[in-house]
């Protein structure tokens, strides 16, 4: 029996950008940075060399209640925040409990509430910690937190795999339609770990760009001169469910879910595997799986192009070869554009993949590839055609279809294709 298609009704977001889908959008194709430095004395008190970091445009406490943030860690909050959008987005589809699933990754969970239990125990000892401590710490906090808000029994899964994980949970998503375990699923990512462990520990790292002199400037994907990525926050939550039960109940669908793929590297628990080869496995898989219309169609690529100098021209290489393979010629792959959004949202770790997915549906649907900002100059070991500086038309009429990346810490490699007819 055929899989079903699965499409995708439902869009929601809160970044660094914007406090939703569209108002993200808009700052996204003006080529507005969401990065900034950060008003604390974590540098001067703690050695914080990068003091800078994309932070929620709209912070949660304007959207949810006091009690909601009272029992939810940031990133589940986040996680509520995104859920609760792209489900009104999705007309709220009319669908059985049991046929209701939730998939909500994170990379890290609920670091914050973690680090303050500790601070907690050790400033006021452990009968002030808070009863909810552990719930709200767990990694699996924003699935349950989402599942219980939308009444889902189908399950609530949450994949961790770092910053591939809002990502893995569009595929786990699929995975369930296919399977026939649910009718919808509501899946995305959350992250919340702006903190000095994090800024510290991936400074240490050296993933990390250390321009607190220029904040806005400092995400510079596929620049010669980039040094490191800049930590961010926020979530993206997309509802996916089958075509037919879409059509059943007239709803309208952003896109159509065409394609998925995952791979391992099992080559190094930080940097990714220099063949690509890992990389190029997953875009190939999900290519395959688009079927021939889509990749006729492919015309635009989301990176995932954090800017750290060894990421980028390995993901650039494998593109290039994944397109090759798809549209058949060098030539033609060299003609898709390819942006790097996160020069403007900074890396939302566990909800970069999500929320990118989002971008490449509205690249779709506006027939625009978003820009990559803050690039000096092309670093010439990048084989792409990179979108700078501002939007570029993609064709004006008939099909067409996005490939969006996500990898992470692990080797841990995504890629998503969505289509338009």
């Amino acid at each position: 029996m055929a899989a079903p298609q699965i499409v995708v009704t439902g869009l929601g977001a809160t970044t660094p950008l914007g406090g939703d889908v569209e108002s993200t959008w808009r700052a996204v194709l003006a080529g507005e940075p969401g990065v900034h430095a950060l008003d604390n004395t974590w540098a001067e008190d703690f050695g914080i060399v990068s003091n800078f970091a994309a932070t929620l445009k709209v912070a949660a406490d304007a959207v949810l209640s006091r009690q909601e943030q009272r029992r939810n860690d940031p990133s589940a909050q986040y996680a509520l925040i995104a859920a609760r959008q792209a489900w009104a987005d999705a007309g709220a589809p009319p669908v059985a409990p049991e046929r209701l699933a939730v998939v909500m990754a994170t990379g890290i969970g609920g670091l914050h509430t973690m680090l303050g239990a500790w601070d907690t125990v050790r400033e006021r000892g452990a009968r002030r910690l808070l009863p909810l401590t552990v719930p709200m710490l767990m990694p699996n906090s924003p699935a349950a937190a989402v599942a219980i808000d939308l009444s889902a029994r189908a399950g609530a899964h949450a994949p961790v795999s770092a910053c591939a994980s809002g990502a893995e949970a569009v595929v786990t998503a699929a995975r369930l339609i296919e399977l026939g375990l649910a009718d919808v699923v509501v899946a995305g990512g959350a992250e919340a770990a702006i903190h000095p462990l994090t800024l510290g520990a991936f400074g240490k790292m050296q993933a990390l760009s250390t321009r607190s002199d220029s904040p806005e400037t400092a995400s510079r994907p596929y620049c010669a001169t980039r040094d490191g990525f800049v930590m961010g926050e926020g979530a993206g939550v997309l509802v996916l469910e089958s075509a037919a039960h879409a059509e059943a109940r007239g709803a309208k669908a952003h896109a159509v879910l065409a394609g998925v793929g995952s791979s391992a590297d099992a080559y190094d628990v930080a940097p990714p595997d220099p063949t690509g080869q890992g990389q190029l496995r997953a875009m190939r898989a999900a290519l395959a799986a688009a079927g021939p219309e889509a990749r006729a169609n492919l015309a635009h690529v989301n990176a995932h192009a954090t800017a750290t100098p060894a990421g980028d021209p390995v993901e650039a290489r494998a593109i290039a070869d994944a397109l090759a393979e798809a549209l058949g010629s060098r030539e033609a792959a060299l003609a898709v554009p390819v942006s790097a959004t996160k020069s403007m949202t900074g890396h939302l770790l566990g909800a970069a993949g999500a929320v990118e997915s989002i971008f490449a549906i509205l690249a779709l649907r506006d027939r625009l590839a978003p820009p990559t900002i803050n690039i000096q100059e092309l670093d010439p070991e990048v084989p792409c055609r990179v979108v700078r500086d501002r939007p570029e038309p993609l064709p004006a009429e008939g099909g067409l279809a996005a490939l969006n990346n996500a990898f992470g810490f692990g080797g841990h490699n995504m890629a998503l294709v969505f289509a338009i007819p």
